[in-house]
């Protein structure tokens, strides 16, 4: 390995999903290839089998798979008795749990310098014993970092979640002043450190219709949002709002703010998604490294048939590495 370039880890997720094909397709991209050293946390066989669809010409899959130049940490921990594509299993849960705790060991090792993650299905982890939500719960409680931010990202919009994989009816009672407010503090320090924007102008959605039409629709702006936003900008933090949801996102698009903070999963994913989904990007901000990871699900339906678009995985690379590098000159 080029010992210049920035070591990528990659998990392969959810076996008898998407992940092994988009992992396969994403690496053999020209602008891709010569980005980063790359390691594949994955079972080589179900990697092959990925690749093995009758709407794919070409070598077989063995061959794809040996063609590509990055190296593969083989766990060999699926079961290939009565193995399919595109099913929810406790054993394809335990498995990519695996993929990403040998990914926080080489993390802990300092062997690879950012992670990766194709998609998880959290039905299937929680089959298998795990009882986490997703990615992001996970690594913020292996890695120590309780404070870590949901954030995504394409061309045209970032957004950060104050609260993330939690029922809507839980979202109210879960909001408090520390957490908007760390929500906007670790956003605006990661936009400076791996952006490299150094004075970030942070939006903050309101939770109610109207941002509650000055109390008229719910009280949590008044109590909660604005004395956070009120704080982090005695910190010095440009934070605005809180602003309605139905007309911020607009402004966002157009480049009034560099981010927006989002008090609900939904609240900032559909715009996000909207805007751009084949392009964006999932990212967990507060770690001591890079983590990106496609910002779609496992693809059950389409999981070995040729036909997974790679794109958000190619971007969820390309700015793992950029974000990586950013970080080594600050």
């Amino acid at each position: 390995m080029n010992k210049h370039k920035i070591r990528c880890g990659i998990t392969m997720g959810d076996p008898s999903g998407i992940g092994p094909e988009i992992i396969v397709k994403a690496l053999k991209c020209p602008e891709i290839k010569a980005l980063a050293d790359y390691i594949v946390i994955a079972d080589s066989w179900v990697l092959k089998k990925s690749q093995k669809s009758p709407l794919q010409a070409g070598p077989p899959p063995e061959e794809k798979v040996k063609s590509q130049k990055f190296k593969v940490i083989d766990l060999n921990n699926v079961p290939r008795k009565r193995f399919e594509f595109g099913k929810v299993k406790a054993e394809y849960g335990k498995a990519s749990m695996e993929y990403l705790a040998k990914a926080m060991e080489l993390i802990k090792k300092k062997e690879i310098d950012c992670l990766v993650t194709a998609p998880i299905c959290k039905e299937s982890i929680n089959l298998a014993g795990y009882r986490f939500s997703g990615h992001t719960e996970y690594i913020a409680a292996v890695s120590g970092n309780k404070d870590v931010v949901m954030f995504l990202a394409n061309s045209m919009l970032k957004v950060s979640l104050v609260t993330r994989h939690i029922p809507l009816k839980d979202v109210a009672r879960s909001l408090n002043i520390s957490g908007v407010y760390k929500t906007i503090m670790t956003t605006a320090a990661e936009l400076r450190a791996l952006f490299n924007i150094k004075n970030p102008r942070l939006a903050v959605c309101g939770l109610n219709p109207h941002a509650s039409d000055n109390g008229l629709i719910g009280d949590e702006e008044k109590k909660i949002i604005i004395p956070a936003i009120k704080r982090s900008r005695k910190q010095g933090v440009l934070a605005l709002g809180p602003f309605p949801s139905d007309t911020l996102f607009q402004k966002a698009i157009k480049g009034d703010y560099d981010a927006v903070i989002c008090m609900y999963h939904d609240q900032g994913l559909i715009p996000l998604k909207i805007a751009g989904f084949n392009q964006a990007v999932n990212i967990t901000l507060g770690l001591p490294f890079v983590r990106t990871s496609p910002a779609h699900g496992t693809g059950f339906d389409i999981a070995a048939k040729g036909i997974a678009d790679p794109n958000s995985f190619i971007e969820a690379v390309k700015l793992a590495v950029k974000c990586s590098q950013n970080l080594k000159k600050a």
